[in-house]
């Protein structure tokens, strides 16, 4: 593995920034305006609007003063901004609008904003990217974006420090970095079931925190289904191009609240199309078709999922169903179940994936795929793949009870081969926080290979079992796809 410096940045600012806040009013759902002094590393300082959202410290700062503070630096970058959508322009010079760098009105007759913070159209160098913002228009009539410290930080690869609460200092000439255990320590992940950033492939473990606990997965649970149901492929009972016959109980899921995608009763798709349903816009119904191609009814199916995740060693593994969805017994008073999984089985089931069906990724990378059986486009859940080249899939998953998860997966280099990086992130609050925590973590994924950091796992938590598929044929997959990409 490559040898580089080390270098842990002092980065925290999406947990612990604080900066200075007026004294207004507000509730959760509004914005607090604020402002915070920044000094950058080549002598430009100044005054940056903040918004900090429903609650103090939750800060986002504003594009046009960051802008403004960078234009002479290799960091500079020019900003379109309109109502609901955001262009980006990196190593451009930017245009003020006047603007930049002041600080609020403050007037008892003006209008508190009440904004929502959402996942606004974003262009980076004309491609689309996805981070939540807030688009706020001001007093003089133009927009203005404001963007978490964090998130501006990775896209413009740049380090940024908090010596004092009121107070961000901006490195330009520092990668951006991060350290996950002085995030563990300040609390970032107080509010995650559990976290796991490995090499997939040698299986050395980069981080961990509350790895050996079960939570429940939500719809990353399709990621054993459509395992089992490579393993039905490679078998030889079913075939890729292969068409299946929607059931009578597909229909009535893709009928229900939780259908994804609308297919009927009778109708027939394709083994792969019913893959790419599961894994791109995560289709209960499509995962619902396989475990019935490959048991008949999704009883049986569940069983087989159960007896492959004690096969795998997957200790704090257990299923209901095959797609995620909650499963409510036939009791009078029914009890409410869902499929559960630690970080550290969900780590290693990827990576099993990875191994023996590294094509799966073919799939998991698309943002976007046509059903032809069905003429339908799907869209990929997975936000990250819009945010770093790298990124290869692997599954979203969201439920009340589950938060929102995400298992991500990356391609690095050493030099000689391929390697994938897997991220895996239980239980957060939300798909905001969800993209925001496993992207700093899969940069960190990154880092941790290029450093040559992290500790070996165990021979028994990345051997492959001798009846399955072997990892020379997953092996040479990879040296293919190497070549194939040089």
């Amino acid at each position: 593995m490559k040898a580089v410096r080390k270098k842990i940045s002092s980065f925290i600012v999406s947990v612990v920034l604080v900066c200075a806040i007026l004294p207004i009013q507000a509730d959760a759902g509004f914005v607090i305006q604020g402002v915070c002094q920044v000094q950058t590393d080549v002598g430009g300082a100044g005054t940056v609007k903040t918004l900090d959202y429903g609650y103090e410290d939750n800060t986002y700062f504003s594009l046009r003063d960051m802008a403004m503070l960078l234009q002479d630096t290799d960091k500079a970058f020019s900003l379109e901004i309109t109502k609901n959508a955001v262009s980006l322009n990196l190593g451009s010079a930017y245009t003020p609008v006047g603007v930049e760098n002041d600080a609020w009105e403050d007037s008892e007759d003006s209008e508190k904003p009440d904004l929502s913070l959402r996942r606004n159209e974003l262009e980076i160098n004309e491609e689309t990217a996805f981070y939540y913002t807030l688009i706020l228009q001001l007093p003089s009539g133009d927009y203005d974006c404001f963007m978490m410290a964090a998130d501006l930080a990775m896209i413009l690869d740049m380090d940024i420090a908090v010596p004092s609460a009121d107070y961000v200092e901006i490195h330009t000439q520092e990668p951006f970095g991060i350290s996950p255990a002085a995030l563990e320590e300040a609390g970032y992940f107080y509010g995650v079931n559990g976290v796991l950033v490995g090499d997939a492939t040698t299986g050395e473990i980069y981080y961990e925190y509350q790895v050996d606990i079960p939570y429940p997965i939500a719809s990353t649970s399709k990621l054993m289904t459509c395992l089992l149901a490579m393993d039905a492929v490679s078998a030889g009972q079913l075939a890729l191009d292969e068409t299946v016959t929607i059931s009578e109980a597909a229909q009535a899921l893709a009928d229900s609240g939780d259908g994804v995608v609308p297919l009927k009763a009778g109708e027939e798709i394709t083994v792969q199309e019913l893959l790419m349903g599961a894994l791109l816009p995560s289709s209960n119904e499509c995962a619902l078709c396989l475990a019935e191609a490959v048991d008949g009814t999704e009883e049986a199916f569940v069983q087989r999922m159960n007896q492959k995740a004690q096969e795998l060693g997957l200790s704090q593994t257990t299923f209901f169903n095959c797609n995620g969805l909650p499963v409510y017994t036939e009791d009078v008073i029914p009890a409410k179940r869902q499929n559960s999984m630690s970080a550290g089985d969900m780590y290693r089931l990827a990576s099993y994936l990875l191994k023996v069906y590294p094509q799966i990724t073919d799939i998991t990378s698309m943002k976007e795929a046509k059903l032809e059986s069905l003429d339908l486009e799907v869209k990929n859940t997975n936000p990250l793949l819009h945010n770093l080249p790298e990124v290869t899939g692997l599954k979203t998953g969201t439920t009340n009870r589950a938060g929102a998860c995400l298992v991500t997966s990356l391609t690095a280099d050493d030099g000689v081969m391929e390697h994938d990086l897997v991220v895996v992130v239980l239980g957060t609050e939300d798909s905001i926080e969800r993209g925001r925590v496993s992207g700093l973590l899969a940069r960190y994924a990154l880092y941790a290979f290029e450093a040559g950091t992290g500790e070996t796992a165990s021979e028994a938590d990345v051997q492959t079992p001798g009846n399955l598929p072997t990892n020379a044929e997953a092996a040479v997959e990879r040296i293919l796809r190497t070549a194939r990409k040089r």
